[in-house]
């Protein structure tokens, strides 16, 4: 089958076309993590902004693992489609903003050149929480990791971190033009903490003042909340779009109708009409963020954990009728993270937690739980963690956010489902774990051996005796009785 590229564009019916010409985009961002959830996000908002108002906002795609994205878009000039699927059916369009593509670990010099270019004016971020090589209980960055401490020793770019302080260097040295860092990870205040971990590594650099001095008064690092399901790809996606489009499609890209992006408005240099695309521009990102890190990220980590437990593959298994976690996610989020929250006015919280249910039950994402069971020592924080400190310092009992760390911590130790199916670990602490567990498989030892780990664990909840209980309680009940069967008690 012909693939997908510009030259065949004109054989695709009108509604289905990029909604801007491609070959009219000059490179103005450069994004670091060019997976599925970008394409699915940033770069469908920057088409809708430049189709509304205009600009040179073309997307330079560097990916970080492998050259993956890169085999899969450069044969096709950059295009791919966006399959928005709901149960009342599917949605295409092929998107044409990304216009050049580079693989970091091949390219690095590419990649800074890119980054120093004088019409490069935005940096974004999609690299996932564990990309960022901090301590997630600290916001530190790991100086002792081996790509981190490389990359200081030879001023290399293994690392995003890495990356920017090259490109930013040598954008310093060049012309010295403002630049502004967008990071769009789930991360609480992600622009400040990203902020924070290049100017420890820069600090680390010798020479690096002069880099300091000029981030300090050229660079911004706006905060973020980014919210779209996109779970991973699969063979059978890329044949269906293909028999829609009479193309092939290496790059398709699945998710949701549901989008949201709320962005801090703090910018050095000119940037997309992103508000012409809905996105919203606001002083204050930090209450969007907790609602969406609290209340959804929150529950889907939970739902994922408990789900794979009871065996069950996909999220929305998870939260069919006549299953025990749908119910249980509306207790979370009611009895546990709605009394943390600082609602921005005209915010419908209780609409959003039925649509939080809603989204989680599309029957047309096939969105795995061990997907979004992955990376759990980077998640758990700003997910779970944060919501039982809250709750903890004002003397309550934190139940439901305790289930959902203590079905972590099964997952981790034992790494089987209840019927006995293997449970694979993903995760940049699965070795640091396996060797503080030491096969342990008993609550009271699991518990106690997993909080003394302060990359995830403040010094304050790991000290809380009454939290240790709570997360025994629950351990020892979903090691006696299952995840179902614990989650149909506690709903």
């Amino acid at each position: 089958m012909r693939r997908l590229s510009l030259d065949a564009l004109p054989a695709l019916a009108q509604q289905l076309r990029p909604r801007v010409d491609p070959g009219s985009l000059t490179v103005g961002i450069v994004h670091l993590g060019i997976g599925a959830f970008h394409r699915a996000h940033q770069a469908v908002f920057t088409e809708d902004a430049v189709a509304a108002a205009g600009g040179p906002w073309g997307i330079c795609g560097v990916t970080q693992r492998g050259p993956g994205v890169v085999e899969q878009l450069s044969p096709q000039d950059g295009l791919y489609t966006v399959a928005a699927r709901s149960g009342g059916g599917e949605n295409l369009r092929v998107v044409g903003t990304v216009r050049e593509l580079r693989w970091a670990q091949a390219d690095p010099e590419g990649v800074s050149d890119r980054i120093a270019a004088p019409s490069t004016h935005v940096i974004t971020l999609t690299v996932t929480e564990k990309g960022y090589h901090h301590d997630p209980a600290t916001g530190r960055l790991r100086l002792q990791d081996d790509d981190i401490s490389a990359d200081l020793a030879d001023r290399g770019s293994r690392t995003v971190i890495g990356q920017l302080a090259a490109g930013l260097e040598r954008r310093r040295r060049r012309t010295g033009a403002p630049v502004t860092v967008v990071s769009c990870d789930n991360l609480p205040s992600n622009g400040r903490l990203l902020s924070g971990l290049v100017h420890e590594f820069a600090a680390h650099l010798d020479g690096g003042d002069a880099l300091l001095r000029w981030i300090e008064d050229r660079v911004r690092f706006p905060s973020t909340m980014v919210d779209r399901i996109v779970p991973a790809t699969t063979a059978g996606d890329r044949e269906r779009v293909a028999a829609a489009l009479h193309l092939a499609d290496e790059g398709v890209v699945v998710t949701e109708p549901f989008a949201q992006w709320v962005i801090e408005d703090d910018f050095a240099a000119p940037r997309p009409a992103w508000e012409r695309a809905g996105a919203i521009l606001t002083a204050d990102v930090a209450p969007y963020e907790q609602i969406k890190l609290r209340l959804l990220n929150g529950s889907h980590s939970t739902i994922a954990y408990l789900g794979a437990l009871a065996g069950c593959e996909l999220i929305a298994d998870a939260v069919a009728p006549g299953t025990p976690f749908a119910p249980l996610i509306r207790r979370l989020m009611a009895d546990d993270v709605a009394p943390t929250l600082r609602v921005p006015a005209g915010f419908d919280l209780d609409a959003y937690e039925d649509e939080v249910v809603e989204r989680f039950a599309n029957p047309a994402l096939r969105y795995r739980t061990l997907q979004v069971a992955s990376d759990g020592s980077q998640k758990l924080p700003q997910r779970l963690l944060a919501t039982a400190l809250d709750r903890r310092r004002t003397g309550a009992l934190p139940g439901l956010a305790a289930l959902g760390v203590a079905a972590w911590m099964r997952f981790v130790s034992v790494r089987c489902s209840d019927a006995g199916q293997p449970l694979p670990l993903d995760d940049p602490l699965a070795g640091v774990i396996a060797e503080r567990l030491a096969a342990e498989t008993a609550p009271g030892a699991v518990v106690d051996r997993l909080l003394a780990l302060d990359e995830i664990f403040t010094p304050e909840l790991a000290a809380d005796r009454v939290w240790r209980d709570l997360l025994v309680e629950r351990l020892t009940m979903l090691a006696r009785d299952g995840a179902a069967e614990t989650a149909l008690r506690l709903s």
